[in-house]
């Protein structure tokens, strides 16, 4: 009987999802978080790469719920989803040809908020193309953009940070930054 009330207390989870419950989501975003971060970081990642890989997997989750491609089975089959698809996407990751290549790049200058961000040159001597479609992507991009990346993953600020420099609340700052890594990604993959 117990386990009954559970997986209909997943249903109603699988409700409040599909009709936007902030407090809902925000509450499954916070109680989650915790154990992906502890997989990542145990598996070579890094604090940024963490909340990078959860919030696209928290994002798919979201989807997959609104268009009707999740049914819970079990008292914890929302957290578990979630967990797996952030566990997945890490290993698909580390398996890349990208976390194979990662170059260390030079720390950024940070950069005012009037001023619109650096451009980042690559040495022609030791640029690889990946690198060079990399960064031409990167200058590419919006100024807005440009100065949120800049902030969360080379001055390292946190979203709270980044949030109340752009005036905006913190899960909007989220959203963006998953936008302007969208767009980065899109125009990396886009053929020059």
């Amino acid at each position: 009987m117990g386990e009954r009330i559970q997986i209909q207390e997943q249903f109603a989870l699988v409700e409040a999802i599909k009709n936007n419950n902030e407090f809902v989501l925000n509450r499954l975003y916070q109680e989650n978080f915790r154990k992906v971060e502890l997989f990542i970081l145990k598996n070579n990642g890094t604090m940024p790469y963490a909340k990078d890989i959860y919030q696209e997997a928290f994002i798919t989750v979201w989807k997959n719920i609104r268009n009707d491609r999740f049914t819970p089975e079990n008292e914890t089959a929302i957290q578990g989803y979630l967990y797996q698809i952030a566990k997945n996407k890490w290993l698909d990751y580390l398996r890349s040809g990208h976390y194979k290549k990662t170059v260390a790049l030079q720390s950024l200058h940070s950069a005012s908020q009037e001023e619109a961000p650096p451009e980042i040159q690559p040495r022609e001597d030791q640029a690889e193309p990946v690198l060079r479609n990399a960064l031409d992507s990167f200058n590419a991009m919006g100024t807005s953009c440009k100065q949120l990346l800049i902030q969360f993953y080379f001055e390292k600020k946190s979203m709270r940070e980044i949030a109340d420099s752009l005036k905006i609340d913190e899960a909007s700052a989220r959203n963006k930054k998953y936008r302007c890594m969208q767009k980065l990604r899109s125009l990396v993959h886009t053929p020059k």
